[in-house]
């Protein structure tokens, strides 16, 4: 159906006079699913980058068009693969020269919903079509330059009348392509877990699921509802930032290399966990290999520093301190928010 739109546009735009200034690309408001739309609030979408089709489909082939590195071999869809929630499942991503980087490739999903509009595991970025600008001229990622990105997506047989139609312009910038990769990534919606769909009255949890959403919700068992949310917050996540106990000292200082405040050191953005199914490894640096793993951590592994959060209340004994017989109750609750139809939208594929 969004193809066709776009071809319906196409025709339309060339049927006009040169003369013709009235054309406006095709809005195309988000799809927001109901379980959203039930507990939280509307989506962030900038007054000067509306959603078209114009726009996400040239974000979507621009996202997938290895044009935006420096020798041809990478895309954005290179770390970020859909089959992988928008992850890439190394520990640290690797860029054209081979070269790995400092931290894990965060899976890209529900990011119009980020209500504090801060960006990657330090918050560096203060919006999505910030966050998009950095990573082609990151020496260690696509390592480009976007004057010559630009010039060479002008040179394209295709995409000055692609930005045409998505900007009303043939003359291309960066800040537009940037607009339509943000426009694109703004369409990456999950919500069809099981979880959404025990929520929504659809289906039910077994046993240990039940068990596992009460060892989540309870501060004297995981306690790990006030970072992550609850059932009233889809999210899965505050998107807030916080020293989760990983280290004793720090070499990644996170937010406080950003804010310059070292009472910020050690801080990370809290991932959502949604899709955890297919986003290993986890935290900020992949340390993580499993999902128990970082159960095992919360549990028995808190590291005590100046910055630790005062939610990891448990920090004197080490963790929550979690039974054989909880753990697995608590992965099986987690388990029942991956939402496997993500994976496969034919509009997230290339």
């Amino acid at each position: 159906m969004k193809k066709a739109l776009f071809f319906i546009a196409v025709t339309l735009f060339f049927g006009c006079s040169k003369e013709d200034n009235g054309y406006q690309p095709t809005e195309q408001p988000l799809d927001i699913p109901e379980i959203f739309s039930a507990y939280i609030i509307n989506p962030i979408i900038p007054n000067d980058n509306p959603q078209t089709a114009e726009g996400v489909a040239l974000g979507k082939k621009l996202f997938f068009d290895k044009i935006l590195s420096a020798d041809g071999t990478q895309s954005c869809a290179t770390c970020h693969a859909p089959q992988k929630s928008f992850a890439n499942n190394l520990p640290t991503s690797i860029g054209i020269d081979g070269i790995s980087g400092t931290r894990n490739a965060m899976p890209l999903f529900n990011l119009a919903w980020n209500y504090g509009d801060r960006f990657n595991w330090d918050g560096s970025a203060l919006s999505l079509e910030q966050q998009a600008q950095e990573p082609v001229e990151n020496p260690i990622e696509l390592h480009s330059n976007w004057d010559n990105v630009v010039e060479r997506l002008q040179n394209h047989p295709e995409y000055p009348q692609r930005f045409q139609l998505a900007f009303n312009t043939s003359t291309i910038t960066k800040a537009l392509t940037t607009k339509a990769i943000a426009q694109f990534e703004r369409t990456l919606i999950s919500a069809n877990s099981k979880f959404d769909k025990y929520t929504l009255g659809q289906t039910s949890l077994t046993q240990q699921e039940l068990n596992g959403l009460d060892i989540f919700l309870r501060e004297d068992k995981g306690d790990c509802f006030h970072c992550h949310g609850n059932p009233n917050n889809p999210l899965w996540t505050d998107n807030d930032f916080h020293n989760n106990g990983l280290d004793a000292t720090f070499t990644d200082l996170g937010l406080g290399a950003v804010t310059g405040d070292p009472n910020d050191n050690g801080k990370f953005r809290t991932p959502s966990l949604r899709n955890l199914a297919y986003t290993a490894p986890y935290m900020h640096d992949g340390r993580f290999a499993t999902i128990d793993e970082v159960i095992d951590h919360y549990s028995e592994g808190l590291q005590n520093s100046p910055t630790i959060d005062p939610l990891m209340k448990q920090i004197a004994q080490g963790g929550v301190q979690l039974t054989q017989e909880e753990k697995a109750d608590l992965k099986a609750f987690l388990l029942t928010l991956s939402d496997p139809s993500f994976l496969n939208n034919p509009d997230f594929q290339n």
